[in-house]
């Protein structure tokens, strides 16, 4: 099968190659996909330069990517939960950083698997899986509510966007900051937006003279600005600053669980979540996808098309 490989770590995106390589097998428990399209997260680019190094193996030749959406093609033994031909998403990480989603087929676990919503498009079902379960599980730990008056930061991102329309389908009061080329995107996802930079604890505490309940950090370094706009007893997470859990915080790492991915689905099924795509890209053009991820500016998701 055709593939994006590299063959060592790197800052950039000189080591990234296309060519082929050996099918996956299909072990006990794990589905075959044929992959239609493939989320590209900062954690692709960050792994490739070695970023989890200390905390993953790895084996060279890494093929990057995590999300996945296709159409099941091979079941391996005791898959009962799949049938070929079943359209399905993944977040489809491993325990060994190897075996990727930026190729035509991946084999994925069943128990990380969920079948894709009819209502999203392949690239939209293909962007969902890491950023949107990233976003359902911090505000899982958050315990968002009905009445909760939610803070969060970077809410045109791929995460925050999710963040956002998960606060709001819990009834929460979603506050969202943002550049002010995005405020129109934020608002029209449910949320009050802000502009970030000097002044942001002012410009939330004139919104919520109370403070907040809780705050989503999806964009890093913003413990300062969280503590002093949080309401008694409030709650925080982030999902780039480990240094969070010294101030009361918790620190959030998302684990393949296709049950959780299920409730996504079942969210956009209904109408309470979409997928903004920003970009497709073919197997090619990883590096450019790459480029555009590190630039910082993205709204919404960038997507590999196989």
């Amino acid at each position: 099968m055709r593939a994006v490989t590299y063959d060592a770590y790197a800052a950039d995106d000189s080591r990234l190659a296309v060519g082929e390589v050996p099918d996956p097998k299909v072990g006990p428990g794990t589905v075959l996909i044929e992959v239609r399209a493939a989320g590209v997260n900062p954690v692709d680019w960050k792994v490739m330069a070695g970023a989890l190094d200390g905390l993953m193996d790895t084996v060279f030749p890494v093929i990057p990517g995590w999300d996945v959406a296709g159409v099941v093609t091979a079941l391996g033994p005791d898959t009962p939960e799949f049938a070929v031909g079943d359209e399905v998403m993944a977040y489809a990480r491993k325990d060994v950083v190897q075996a990727g989603t930026f190729a035509q087929y991946v084999t994925v676990s069943a128990q990380a698997t969920a079948h894709k919503p009819a209502i999203l498009d392949w690239p939209q079902a293909g962007g969902l899986p890491l950023a949107g379960m990233t976003a359902l599980r911090s505000l899982d730990r958050l315990e968002v509510g009905a009445g909760d008056v939610l803070l969060v930061h970077g809410a045109a991102g791929g995460v925050g966007s999710f963040g956002v329309q998960i606060g709001v389908a819990r009834g929460a009061r979603v506050i969202g900051t943002a550049s002010e080329r995005n405020h129109d995107f934020v608002r029209g996802l449910g949320a009050e937006p802000v502009a970030y930079g000097d002044g942001l604890a002012d410009r939330v505490k004139e919104l919520a003279p109370a403070g907040v309940v809780a705050v989503a950090d999806f964009v890093g370094g913003q413990v300062e600005t969280t503590l002093a706009v949080l309401g008694p007893k409030g709650r925080h997470i982030s999902i780039a600053d480990p240094a969070v859990e010294e101030h009361g915080g918790h620190w959030i790492w998302v684990r393949p669980d296709g049950a959780e991915l299920a409730e996504l689905a079942a969210l956009a099924e209904r109408g309470a979540l979409t997928v903004e795509i920003a970009g497709t890209y073919p197997l090619d053009q990883v590096g450019t996808a790459f480029d555009a991820s590190r630039a910082g500016h993205t709204r919404g998701k960038l997507v590999i098309t196989p």
